[in-house]
């Protein structure tokens, strides 16, 4: 089987879809892997160590796709790269399904079978394949190191002869991966750190962390099937709104990682909330490329507001630590290739009744296929 690992060309993205050791690994099952030429070359990795991985380095990206049976990328395709990939290969990348109908549609007429490595389901044995959370973990640390670079003062509680320096206080909201990675972090660094999250199953692994759980009632809430907190009414998004604005106001720094799958992130701090806060305050949103969680915030932008708060609004935290984030995102790949590697043929098996295979396929055989992009929801 031909694997082809194209370069990102999405503006300004550094992580790269499949790094040397993981080709290795690769090879040695059987599979002829090729790159593009340079895919590595800005963490580091040059075509020379692709080689002697055992791949094929191509030059002609054209060439590249056209000849793949199993294409390797981060980022979902360009439109106009669908038709140009052979009829009949498996492509695998985040594809962002449900806000991307036309390019779901047209890797269905032109009979790819797409694999979305949003949709691993969130299982024991896809642990290993969950580039979502493998993402998420590092974008929880790098929220931290974002604020803890513009606060004002610094985390930890120090004793000095000119006095106590009391800790910076972080309040996380959300404490699904992201936001558990960002607590453990911030503890690290010496801060008191107050968290809270809609689901109470996850009160114990915050205070685990050293966190306080803050809790209020908003009465029947839950986690859907594959772990995701589930969307709040109107009356309970106010009431979670109110029983935070305590700690927001005496809070150094706040992060909010509140997102729903598939859909548009709620809004979580409202600007009237903002405008209470102290100045010198820091706010990192992370749900700001699927909506943002704080009014006010713009993607790619940090926005200072008239009391003195800042709002960072950057995109693509994982990115902001490319070596690594490529390395986690390389083993999901190879995780998941080697799952359902067959050794005697030497190909990726799509085996149709898995429970896996069935939660994270999109497009096969020139039809949509996954039950929730079917239905609409």
């Amino acid at each position: 089987m031909a694997i082809a690992v194209p370069k990102e060309n999405h503006p300004g993205e550094q992580r790269i879809a499949l790094i040397p050791s993981s080709v290795d690994r690769l090879v040695k099952k059987g599979a002829r892997v090729a790159v593009e030429s340079g895919l590595g070359i800005n963490l580091g990795f040059t075509d020379e160590d692709y080689k002697k991985a055992g791949a094929a380095v191509e030059v002609d990206r054209q060439s590249l796709l056209a000849g793949a049976d199993l294409i390797l990328r981060l980022r979902k395709p360009p439109a106009e790269e669908i038709p140009r990939l052979k009829k009949g290969s498996i492509h695998i990348s985040f594809l962002d399904p449900f806000n991307e109908k036309d390019l779901v549609n047209g890797l269905a007429q032109n009979n790819i079978s797409a694999i979305s490595m949003e949709m691993i389901p969130r299982t024991t044995r896809a642990q290993k394949m969950d580039a979502l959370s493998s993402q998420a973990n590092l974008a929880g640390y790098v929220m931290v190191i974002l604020a803890a670079e513009r606060l004002p003062k610094i985390f930890p509680m120090l004793m000095t002869p000119a006095g106590t320096i009391s800790p910076a206080r972080v309040f996380i909201i959300g404490a699904g991966v992201a936001g558990l990675q960002a607590i453990a972090t911030a503890k690290r660094l010496g801060a008191r750190v107050e968290a809270f999250d809609t689901r109470p199953v996850v009160k114990e692994q915050v205070q685990s962390l050293g966190a306080k759980f803050i809790e209020i009632d908003l009465g029947e809430t839950g986690q859907t099937r594959e772990g995701y907190a589930k969307a709040l009414t109107p009356e309970q998004l106010e009431k979670q709104r109110q029983g935070m604005l305590k700690a927001c106001i005496q809070s150094d720094v706040i992060i909010t990682t509140a997102q729903l799958f598939g859909r548009r992130a709620p809004v979580v701090l409202t600007k009237d909330m903002v405008a209470q806060m102290k100045a010198g305050t820091i706010i990192v949103d992370m749900a700001v490329e699927s909506g943002g969680n704080v009014e006010g915030s713009q993607l790619n932008e940090e926005v200072m507001t008239q009391n003195g708060v800042r709002i960072i609004g950057l995109g693509n935290l994982p990115g902001r630590v490319a070596v690594h984030a490529s390395q986690m995102y390389s083993a999901n790949l190879h995780n998941l290739i080697e799952e359902y590697w067959d050794n005697d043929t030497k190909k990726f098996n799509l085996n149709l009744e898995d429970e896996i295979i069935k939660g994270c396929l999109i497009t096969h055989a020139g039809k949509i296929v996954h039950p929730m992009l079917i239905k609409g929801t």
